[in-house]
């Protein structure tokens, strides 16, 4: 565990300990507020990630950002956004177990340094691999967990509200949710 943001960052920029490393354009570390009280975490970074090196990009991250704002959240100033994954999965696969396991220790770092009260997984994966092996975004999206001192969310990817639109005022009833918490836990923001 590194106690040091730049020594994490460097270390994770020149990880090669998955099969990931090879295809990747950028390793995707992260981006954002590093001692926000809030989380994002997703799965993976996507084509556009990979290409810029930020996550939640192009049209989900566009949508993601607007989400944000309607409860007063920044990426650049109260937020931040990483991945359980660094690098992009080929055709934006789901990662494979020893690619999560292989990154899991950077996004622990990252956790532990950033110390966030909030963590919203945003998606299946990310729910999946935080919260519990089994869970079901589609019913159990919004519901809060609190685990090791930090309350969980999941939520849905903002991709997966491009695709199927009718699920987008229930994403952004998630956000409601969230800014609830934040309330309720008297964070400030």
């Amino acid at each position: 565990m590194l106690d040091n943001w730049d020594a994490l960052r460097e270390t994770a920029l020149g990880c090669t300990a998955c099969k990931l490393c090879r295809g990747r354009q950028h390793v995707v570390f992260g981006v954002g507020c590093p001692t926000a009280q809030i989380m994002l975490i997703g799965e993976g970074p996507g084509q556009h990630e990979d290409e810029q090196g930020e996550p939640f990009v192009g049209r989900s991250g566009q949508l993601m950002d607007k989400m944000l704002r309607y409860i007063d959240l920044d990426r650049s100033r109260n937020v931040y956004i990483a991945n359980i994954v660094k690098c992009r999965p080929p055709q934006n696969r789901d990662p494979e177990p020893e690619e999560i396991a292989a990154c899991m220790g950077y996004l622990r770092n990252q956790v532990a340094l950033i110390r966030p009260r909030i963590i919203v997984c945003v998606g299946r994966i990310a729910a999946m691999t935080l919260i519990q092996p089994d869970y079901k975004v589609t019913r159990q999206h919004g519901e809060w967990v609190l685990k090791n001192g930090v309350w969980m969310m999941g939520t849905f990817h903002p991709a997966a509200l491009l695709r199927n639109p009718r699920n987008t005022p229930t994403g952004f009833s998630d956000f409601l949710v969230l800014r609830e918490k934040i309330a309720e836990l008297g964070l400030s923001i």
